[in-house]
């Protein structure tokens, strides 16, 4: 009896180690799935990002046919490609480094865009600066002068956001000069392209802010990528969405009823917007992101912005729609 009692002890102690490993094995097995699933979900969540949750492909990688063909247009003076991590200046590419120092904090660089491949996040209390002192070939101005202006953009849809430019509305009475803006509703330019162009830097009498700004008829869309882009000739300035310009028929201008001269309001047409007085010489700082207004830094833009490029002549339609592509 005792033998069998440690045989069956013996059998007990082996058929639990069995189990023990046979446990073991389960959990082995069900914590190689657990990892396989995370992958896959890391995975997926990765090609929706990417792809920015719109179907947009190929925004991981720099664009070089992009890049080269942007720097061998005539009139090319600078390229962000935004590709710096954050912390560091970011460098242009073209007559001058040109370098935008990061404002009110650390910029994140977000893996996607059309031109490097990345570009930056700006969260609205953000921006990216670059002294007047500074601006160098970007002090674009004068009777005659031209200037194009385009961005790369993934913009949220929550406000106004400026893209970038020689615009400052407050200091020493203004100090505005060209600038690429995102929605300006006050005339006629909600959810549009609009670009704006000053000679004398102040509001336009006897309007309480500039009214001289193209707005593309064509709506910005939300939280998608896309070329947002203005031109000037010295006459007209011309807004563009996607490299295609669309032109508005004569309308209201809200907002100008009851001011001297217009008492039943201005009407204008606001694409192509007609400007034959030239670009001011204003001293404005360039700024990415945010301009100077009374209350402070404000029209901050939000979400991504993956290039910007300037050139010192007005681009025509065929080019701006060439450099336009986002895939």
């Amino acid at each position: 009896m005792k033998s069998d009692f440690n045989t069956a002890g013996a059998s007990v102690v082996r058929l639990s180690g069995i189990n023990n490993i046979m446990a073991s094995c389960r959990k082995r097995n069900m914590w190689r799935r657990i990892m396989l699933i995370k992958t896959i979900l890391l995975q997926l969540l990765f090609c929706f990002y990417a792809q920015g949750l719109d179907g947009q492909t190929g925004l991981t990688k720099q664009n070089r046919a992009l890049i080269r063909e942007i720097k061998s247009l005539d009139g090319f003076v600078t390229l962000w490609k935004f590709n710096e991590k954050p912390g560091n200046d970011r460098i242009a590419l073209g007559q001058d480094k040109l370098p935008l120092k990061e404002t009110n904090g650390k910029i994140q660089r977000i893996n996607e865009g059309p031109v490097s491949g990345y570009s930056i996040l700006l969260d609205g209390t953000n921006y990216l600066f670059l002294s007047g002192s500074q601006t160098g070939p970007l002090n674009i101005y004068g009777e005659k002068s031209e200037v194009t202006v385009i961005a790369w953009i993934k913009w949220t849809g929550e406000q106004t956001g400026f893209a970038g430019g020689m615009w400052n509305e407050y200091q020493d009475g203004g100090k505005r000069q060209y600038g690429l803006f995102i929605s300006l509703p006050h005339y006629n330019g909600k959810d549009q392209v609009c670009g704006h162009i000053s000679r004398t830097g102040k509001p336009t009498p006897p309007f309480p802010y500039s009214i001289d700004y193209s707005a593309s008829k064509q709506k910005v869309p939300k939280n998608e990528w896309c070329a947002a882009a203005f031109t000037y000739d010295g006459t007209y300035i011309k807004s563009y969405l996607n490299g295609i310009f669309e032109a508005r028929d004569p309308e209201l201008i809200s907002n100008t009823s009851g001011f001297e001269g217009y008492p039943n309001g201005l009407v204008q047409t606001k694409n192509p917007y007609y400007f034959p007085y030239g670009i001011g010489n204003n001293g404005s700082d360039f700024t990415v992101g945010a301009v100077l207004l009374r209350s402070g830094m404000g029209n901050f833009f939000k979400g991504l912005i993956g290039g910007i490029a300037v050139f010192n002549r007005a681009l025509s339609e065929d080019e701006i729609k060439s450099i336009s592509r986002i895939n």
